[in-house]
């Protein structure tokens, strides 16, 4: 999966730092199957290289972001960011655990819906999300409501 992002990277004419591989294995190490805040990968390649500034790191997420290595939302807490779970189909939509924060891959899009309910508007881009408990989470909530009966 870091060969993708590498291509990704090479096609889009970015040079291949250090710096960039240190936040490709970041992200590639901790934000496969979670959101995680930026702030953590901040604070992570500000120990790994204390000359790096806060608006490169930003500056480099923003980028992957745009050319497909990450995918991004915005939360309350602040922007978090997730490794590419496919970047064979870029366009997908996911099943967040609210619980434990897994993040589970959901193909199908719902977009065919809302087209028909908007004739000669022009959607220029959407996101999709579901939340709940994930299979784990919500089996450990049964087992719980279990014994406290």
């Amino acid at each position: 999966m870091l060969d993708e992002a590498l291509y990704l990277l090479k096609s889009h004419n970015y040079k291949i730092t250090k710096q960039r591989r240190s936040l490709l294995g970041c992200l590639y190490s901790n934000c496969r199957t979670h959101y995680i805040n930026v702030i953590e990968i901040d604070t992570y390649m500000r120990k790994l290289y204390p000359g790096m500034s806060h608006s490169t790191i930003y500056r480099n997420i923003r980028e992957f972001n745009e050319i497909g290595i990450i995918e991004m939302q915005n939360k309350a807490s602040g922007a978090c960011v997730k490794y590419q779970c496919d970047f064979s189909n870029l366009h997908h939509h996911h099943f967040i655990c609210r619980n434990c924060g897994k993040v589970q891959e959901v193909q199908m899009c719902p977009m065919d819906v809302f087209e028909s309910q908007l004739p000669g508007c022009k959607i220029e881009g959407h996101r999709f999300e579901l939340y709940g408990l994930c299979k784990e989470c919500a089996q450990q909530e049964n087992d719980a409501s279990l014994v406290n009966i």
